[in-house]
């Protein structure tokens, strides 16, 4: 199940989930239209959703920084400087004001989160999200929300924009179990190894497996078990 601001978006199996999806374009100039199944839009330029597209496109400037994660089929995205062919479980940042070739095969489908907001720079290129990229320290959790003993945790920050605040890397940590509290920013994960069961406070859990990708929106009260190694693609704004 989802609750209203954990929203699960799509299963590694590709078995339905209970989030619900309008279809809509995100702006008059976004390049996918009615091919959005949008299951959040915030008044902060964040979204995200699903993306079932199928076909070619060149878009010669991306509105959006878009993180994406393909769930079926192959998706080919190409600048002047590279070309990324990804499939089933491969994940990339578009930057905004890039200008990009889009090759989905039939049946292509992609979880994303979408940063939208009015005035700010570009941020062209093309980030690939390598799942076995190699991780940095990076700081553990406050004392007071643990249960239990503090987790040992690693990141690698890959796409950074500072003027939109949006951050997307790889992110991984030893088992641990937290307090439900409010999630401080919109966060797009997608679980490359492990499990986890996220909990809003009011009954709804969510359990993230491999290959499956979650949205927290900011403000939602969200608490983490985790009783295994947990390795993620993040995207947070």
């Amino acid at each position: 199940m989802s609750s209203p601001g954990i929203l699960l978006l799509a299963r590694a199996d590709g078995s339905s989930v209970a989030t619900p999806f309008h279809s809509a374009p995100l702006s008059a100039f976004d390049p996918f239209g009615d091919a959005r199944k949008v299951a959040w839009h915030g008044d902060d330029g964040v979204s995200a959703g699903l993306v079932r597209f199928s076909g070619d496109l060149l878009i010669e400037d991306f509105p959006y920084s878009e993180t994406l994660v393909v769930h079926a089929g192959h998706v080919a995205l190409s600048s002047a400087e590279q070309t990324l062919a990804l499939g089933v479980g491969d994940s990339a940042v578009i930057g905004r004001g890039s200008r990009v070739a889009v090759h989905a095969s039939a049946g292509s489908e992609w979880a994303f989160c979408a940063v939208d907001v009015e005035s700010a720079p570009a941020r062209p290129g093309l980030t690939l999200l390598p799942a076995h990229t190699w991780l940095n320290p990076s700081a553990t959790l406050e004392p007071p929300i643990l249960i239990g003993p503090a987790p040992q945790c690693r990141a690698l920050s890959l796409f950074e924009d500072e003027v939109t605040e949006l951050k997307v890397g790889i992110w991984d940590s030893t088992p641990y179990q937290r307090h439900g509290r409010a999630h401080r920013l919109h966060e797009l994960m997608h679980v490359l190894e492990g499990r986890v069961t996220l909990a809003d406070g009011e009954g709804g859990e969510v359990t993230v497996n491999p290959g499956d990708t979650v949205f927290v929106v900011k403000g939602a009260v969200c608490a983490w078990a985790s009783e295994v190694y947990v390795r993620k693609v993040y995207a947070v704004k």
